[in-house]
């Protein structure tokens, strides 16, 4: 089963420790919660274990076949933040299919994640907080990854685009991806997550 695994995972702040000798399991077709306070560490984490922060203690390490660059694919909270503003949602939905040089039709992409196609054309600042993540979700359709970080995807979303947002995701994970589900909502993790990690016990 492919799998992405965090061992003995440590994280500091100047001499604080967020969290100590934590173990995380990320697997093809389940879901993993991470909750905790604000300041616990939970986009830490989620940062390590994409390889975009060092561990201060233990590895991070994929089990399965071989991995791939876009085997991992990342869906952060704040949508315009990682949104290249000069890119029309077109471009941000295809771009993993340019990069990879294959061709790609926007359009069932965005009828899939319940997006207007009327609005491939339009920039970041033209569409709403809701419009632009499933835009980034259908970037991740795309980009096909078989593990799925996601950081408080739906923080930012009202709660009609939230319940759509999370619909899409659980869609990705029955298709057979692996889900690390961050947010504060234990509710939410709780009623999705096969394992879930809990950083305020720590």
């Amino acid at each position: 089963m492919t799998a992405l695994l965090g061992t003995g995972l440590a994280a500091r702040v100047g001499g604080t420790a967020l969290f100590e000798d934590l173990d995380v399991m990320v697997g093809a077709g389940s879901v993993t919660g991470v909750v905790g306070r604000s300041g616990s560490g939970k986009t830490t984490l989620l940062r390590i274990l994409a390889g975009l922060a060092p561990t201060a203690a233990g590895r991070v390490e994929w089990r399965g076949d071989d991995r791939r660059p876009w085997d991992v694919g990342l869906l952060a909270q704040h949508p315009r933040l990682v949104s290249n503003p000069r890119w029309t949602l077109r471009r941000i939905v295809t771009e993993p299919a340019t990069i990879a040089r294959r061709d790609c039709d926007a359009e069932p992409i965005a009828a899939r994640v319940g997006l207007d196609a009327g609005l491939l054309d339009r920039y970041p600042s033209q569409v709403s907080d809701g419009q632009l993540q499933r835009a980034c979700i259908g970037r991740l359709i795309v980009q096909a990854p078989r593990i799925l970080l996601c950081d408080e995807p739906t923080a930012m979303l009202d709660p009609i685009a939230s319940r759509a947002v999370m619909s899409l995701l659980d869609g990705l994970v029955d298709d057979g991806a692996g889900l690390l589900l961050i947010s504060h909502g234990r509710g939410l993790v709780e009623a999705r997550a096969d394992r879930v990690v809990d950083l305020d016990r720590r």
